[in-house]
């Protein structure tokens, strides 16, 4: 059993709700990333979409358009797609239609965790982009309304598709294994707003704590180390400064 046309367009009016409230964080990350957002460049993220996802969003817009692979990685990313999926890109951010946007669009940088047992216990992010993704690093702008709308599509996502449980499920075992070998606890946004900490090297172990626990990582620690990153990756610091 698969998600279809029909399952999507549910899932898109569960979920709609900003990351954040009042923030546009793409502003934060833009400056690293030659002025584009890191989430709208598919420089660092091509957005992959089931076959019925994108049959959805062809017959809502043309905002979207098969990927192109344009270097060896992308063309490698593509080539080892699932038959029942596809890569494509917007016409960038200027153009951006919030209402049409793809589920990976909605939901970066995170992505449902499961426990070893298999249970959805909250969020966590996409590790790989924790040194471009401010997000990452605050956890506290993630809205109580995109934590819920989030967790909800994705639990009808799971009853529908079988296949997406499982991507998800295996995403969080190696999300394990590569912590542990980090030696660094996995950061969770809980369901209702909890926080865990995913203790490295315990076999999965779940222990709660408060937001405030969690660390930010370069070049989100300070001003001074977010604007030596913006001069070395050749944009200008002037006027650029972490949110407080």
């Amino acid at each position: 059993m698969t998600a279809t046309k029909k399952d999507f367009k549910v899932i898109y009016d569960k979920f709609s709700a900003p990351i954040a409230k009042k923030l546009d964080c793409g502003r934060i990350c833009a400056p690293l990333n030659d002025g584009i957002p890191v989430c709208c460049s598919t420089e660092n993220a091509i957005p992959i979409v089931e076959d019925e996802e994108w049959k959805l969003l062809n017959s809502r817009t043309d905002l979207w358009k098969p990927f192109k692979p344009f270097d060896k990685a992308s063309k490698k990313i593509v080539k080892e797609l699932a038959k029942t999926t596809c890569a494509i890109e917007c016409k960038g951010v200027a153009f951006c239609e919030r209402d049409n946007r793809s589920l990976a669009c909605r939901s970066f940088p995170y992505f449902p965790y499961f426990t070893k047992e298999g249970e959805l216990i909250g969020l966590a992010a996409y590790w790989t982009f924790e040194d471009r993704c401010w997000v990452i690093s605050n956890v506290e702008v993630a809205d109580k309304k995109f934590v819920s709308e989030m967790i909800e599509a994705y639990e009808y996502l799971f009853d529908v598709d079988e296949e997406q449980y499982e991507a998800y499920y295996e995403e969080s075992a190696t999300m394990r294994r590569v912590f542990s070998k980090r030696n660094e606890p996995i950061q969770i946004i809980g369901c209702g707003m909890k926080y865990f900490f995913v203790l490295p090297k315990s076999g999965g172990r779940v222990i709660p704590t408060e937001k405030s626990a969690f660390r930010p990582v370069k070049p989100f620690t300070s001003d001074k180390v977010y604007k030596k990153a913006i001069k070395e990756a050749g944009g200008d610091p002037t006027g650029h400064s972490l949110p407080r």
